[in-house]
């Protein structure tokens, strides 16, 4: 057996969105962008909120309580505009 696990449940290493999660390697901004943290970040904020909030709800995330409730709802609660308080 291979004692470098690269495959946890259905996600491996290379899809990982913290690939930095143990602080094993270069911590500053430029060692993320040469681990490629930050790849297509600006194309993706571009799409605009609306379309950022459908992708994490059509990939089914959920919070890590209990409840595993789901952070598509729980974030379009956060993206209302300000009623002034």
């Amino acid at each position: 057996e291979n004692p470098k696990k690269t495959k946890f449940g259905p996600l491996s290493d290379q899809d990982r969105i913290f690939t930095n999660l143990y602080g094993r390697h270069d911590w500053s901004l430029k060692g993320a962008l040469r681990r490629g943290d930050w790849y297509k970040t600006k194309e993706i904020l571009l799409k605009g909120t609306d379309w950022i909030l459908n992708e994490v709800k059509v990939s089914g995330l959920r919070g890590r309580g209990g409840a595993g409730f789901p952070t598509g709802m729980k974030w379009g609660f956060m993206n209302k505009p300000s009623d002034g308080r």
